[in-house]
């Protein structure tokens, strides 16, 4: 979480939203815009790690009971 504020565009990449995080880091270049980089960078973790935990759970569900 750290690594996507200091970094946003090089954390977006890693997870492998190249264009989102190409974006962010010509945002991020500016001063005014590294905050709303930032912002970006986060909200796109926390819902990338939603999508997992919703998998997943569907997982989960399609296994039935034990």
């Amino acid at each position: 979480m750290l690594f996507a504020i200091l970094l946003p565009g090089i954390s977006m990449m890693f997870r492998g939203h190249f264009l989102k995080g190409l974006l962010c880091g010509v945002l991020h270049i500016t001063l005014i815009g590294w905050i709303p980089a930032a912002i970006w960078a986060v909200a796109s973790h926390n819902q990338d790690q939603a999508e997992k935990r919703h998998r997943e759970t569907l997982a989960a569900l399609a296994r039935g009971p034990r």
